[in-house]
């Protein structure tokens, strides 16, 4: 297989729209990396600059070492899965598989071989004499992956392949998925919108918006140290709570203050806050840190309860504590109901802060993109 560098990296289209700005990106040999954002962050233009599909405005790109600028996409030795699959309507599951080798003149018995091996890998072999109209989405789906397969690229590059499948369908390609990047060791480079797929199938994520990187790390990284309010709303689900609170001195030290509820900030978060003392800071804590409470004592706090989205294994449960709308995670068994008030207690232990106005983090080291 092969790394891939992007040193620099930017795309600008005609009118100064620039789509990538200046991005900077090791993937590492046989590595699943996940390009995620917003539509529009340039996760795709991106991964389109990789295969050759756009001209690199600046910066460089290197694949295994070799500077590809200039190179022509089919010279890159990539492979490529598209959102919509791109199979020929007229031609069976097998010829669609063999296609990209026949042109290059493969011998026949060595394109048999490899759509054959490629096929027991995806366990579509019974579809072979099929023409796609007789697929559905998810053997639509192998079909494409399959086509990337019996090329053996250094680079497999997916541009969002599951977005055209149901729920339940694209929970259990995620895992034939990752379960195809351990047994190929392959390097792969995925892009995706959904948070909860770049969560559970890469080994590191890249998050984008409005064309620039905002961190780089492992799931857990990110969901742990973000570095900015973005990467902290993005990376979760449902996404991180955040309010605008005032940071204020006591006797017993730091405290956060939000219409009068008082709140004694964490001892490991004590010394960044203080130069912060006297100003408003956004207050970040996610919904699985918010625990109910039979009283409020002890820091709990009271909020009225709007929406109840009961879903079996938890409950989640939309409030309004007295300016900020919260999500809270409690256990099924938990009694609330619409309209009235519960009681809650915040892990401060895990709660974040983040600057106003630039929403960079105050309690993360800027070490933590890595």
């Amino acid at each position: 297989m092969a790394t891939v560098e992007l040193q620099n990296l930017s795309k600008i289209y005609e009118g100064g729209v620039k789509a990538v700005d200046n991005a900077n990106i090791s993937v590492q040999d046989k590595e699943f990396l996940v390009l995620v954002g917003p539509s529009g962050c340039g996760k795709t233009t991106t991964l389109r600059c990789i295969a050759g599909l756009e001209e690199i405005t600046d910066g460089e790109l290197t694949i295994d070492g070799k500077r590809m600028n200039d190179v022509a996409p089919k010279d890159r030795d990539i492979a490529m899965v598209f959102q919509n699959y791109a199979l020929y309507p007229h031609m069976s599951v097998y010829e669609n598989m063999a296609f990209g080798l026949k042109i290059r003149k493969y011998p026949r018995s060595e394109i048999e071989t490899r759509v054959r091996d490629a096929a027991q890998i995806l366990d579509i072999e019974e579809l072979l004499e099929r023409k796609p109209k007789a697929l559905s989405g998810g053997q639509r789906q192998r079909v494409a992956v399959g086509r990337a397969i019996v090329r053996k690229p250094k680079v497999f590059l997916f541009d969002e392949p599951l977005s055209n499948l149901d729920a339940k369908l694209r929970v259990q390609m995620r895992a034939e998925l990752a379960s195809l990047h351990t047994r190929l060791q392959a390097t792969m480079v995925y892009v995706t919108h959904d948070q909860v797929e770049a969560m559970t199938m890469g080994d590191r994520i890249v998050v984008m918006r409005d064309g620039v990187i905002q961190q780089i790390g492992t799931p857990l990284a990110l969901y742990n140290t973000p570095v900015n309010r973005f990467v902290a709303g993005f990376i979760g689900s449902p996404p991180m709570n955040i309010m605008k609170v005032n940071l204020k001195e006591s006797s017993g030290g730091l405290v956060v203050d939000d219409d009068g509820l008082q709140i004694d900030v964490a001892a490991v978060h004590q010394d960044r806050l203080r130069s912060h003392v006297g100003r408003d800071v956004l207050l970040g804590i996610r919904p699985e840190d918010l625990t109910y409470a039979e009283e409020t004592r002890g820091g709990a706090i009271k909020a009225s309860v709007d929406v109840v989205e009961p879903l079996g294994a938890e409950t989640h449960v939309y409030l309004t504590v007295g300016s900020n709308t919260l999500i809270a995670k409690v256990a099924p068994d938990v009694d609330v109901r619409v309209g009235t008030e519960i009681s809650l207690r915040p892990n401060m232990d895990r709660v974040h802060y983040f600057d106003v106005e630039t929403e960079a983090s105050l309690t993360q080291a800027a070490a933590a993109t890595v």
